[in-house]
């Protein structure tokens, strides 16, 4: 007796909970989801083809504003894909102190998801208890290489200058007391009537066809895959340290926010055994030039970002600059996944899925 019919209607770029950049075009059934269709470059800043006409040494910048949430994770991959392309070693006492700053990174990452994602469902005082913390690891990273957000930390064959001093104490200031914030995160959230409201079984994706999207990082783990590339392919100092790769079988937000919580605690744990283990040395490998050459060759080397595997592609002609670039961004490949994610729910749970997926658009449009 009622006239019915789709409706299309464009969700961002300009709403809030796609955080600025992202343009979802909806086809609704009234407050049913029918298809989500994902528009993005709105934040393309061509930094392959930057990439392409600077030295290699003049690089590392351009990758900090790719997954600038992350960016010392950026930084590392794109760094130990040059030095395997060109045969460069690293010193030990580097690889201990790259794992400290790469799990600090995932950590900062992960709370900004957890506080920007609770803020988004409806939850301000998790947004604040989280940059709380957050802004402690930012102070490590201002007192290691001056720079808070875009940190620029690593050097082609190890690192720029070693640990100021002070800084393993105030490190382990940190991964003594996070424990029990994330203690704190859970009792604001884990057992809240309306976050799990706002969760459970919304965004839902199997583990077979988050496989078939490409799925890699938390979103993965909380479908039941137990991929981790710190495992698979040890990188850094990962061959030396025990840790757990957490996994969820319900595949849903819920489980994608357990899995990360979790992630949390055992970052801290690497940090933990990194401290305790970092050994004495140099922090750069010796009589490396500026103006490097690598030899002709290719090299494709993948990292576990805290979103996710971000793979780097160089190719090389034997000259001071890569002849090819080209960057695997984990946001983009899942971000691909939004509609099955999404079809059959409410539009209000596109806001949940949205952040769950945990996009940086920066990382997404490259």
């Amino acid at each position: 007796m009622f006239r019915t019919e789709m409706m299309e209607i464009n969700m961002g770029p300009q709403h809030p909970s796609t955080h600025g950049v992202l343009r979802l075009e909806l086809t609704l059934d009234g407050e049913t989801v029918v298809d989500v269709r994902p528009v993005i470059g709105y934040l393309h800043r061509g930094v392959e083809k930057l990439s392409e006409h600077k030295i290699y040494v003049m690089i590392p910048p351009l990758c900090d504003r790719l997954d600038y949430v992350a960016s010392g994770s950026q930084n590392l991959g794109y760094i130990q894909a040059v030095e395997m392309l060109a045969g460069i070693e690293v010193p030990e006492r580097a690889r201990y102190v790259r794992t400290i700053l790469a799990e600090l990174n995932r950590i900062s990452s992960h709370l900004v998801w957890l506080g920007t994602h609770a803020l988004d469902i409806g939850a301000m005082t998790v947004f604040f208890y989280c940059f709380r913390e957050r802004e402690m690891i930012l102070d490590m990273f201002e007192s290691f290489c001056g720079a808070r957000l875009t940190t620029n930390m690593f050097r082609i064959g190890g690192l720029l200058d070693d640990l100021p001093p002070g800084w393993i104490a105030a490190c382990r200031h940190f991964i003594d007391l996070f424990p029990s914030r994330i203690k704190e995160y859970e009792g604001l959230l884990s057992t809240n009537r309306i976050w799990l409201e706002r969760t459970k079984g919304v965004g839902y994706i199997s583990a077979e066809d988050a496989i078939s999207w490409g799925v890699t990082g938390p979103m993965l783990r909380a479908s039941g895959v137990a991929y981790d590339i710190r495992k698979t392919e040890p990188y850094a100092a990962y061959d030396r340290m025990e840790f757990d790769v957490p996994t969820h079988k319900d595949g849903d937000t819920y489980a994608r926010y357990v899995v990360r919580l979790e992630e949390l605690r055992q970052s801290t744990r690497i940090i933990r055994q990194a401290i305790d283990g970092i050994p004495a040395g140099e922090i750069r490998a010796p009589k490396l030039k500026t103006r490097m050459k690598a030899p002709v060759g290719e090299v494709y080397h993948e990292i576990e970002g805290p979103r996710g595997v971000q793979g780097f592609y160089l190719v090389s002609d034997g000259g001071e600059k890569p002849y090819r670039c080209h960057f695997r961004a984990p946001s983009f490949v899942n971000l691909a996944a939004i509609g099955d994610m999404s079809r059959g729910g409410l539009v209000a749970d596109i806001v949940a899925i949205i952040g769950t997926i945990d996009i940086v658009l920066g990382d997404c449009d490259r």
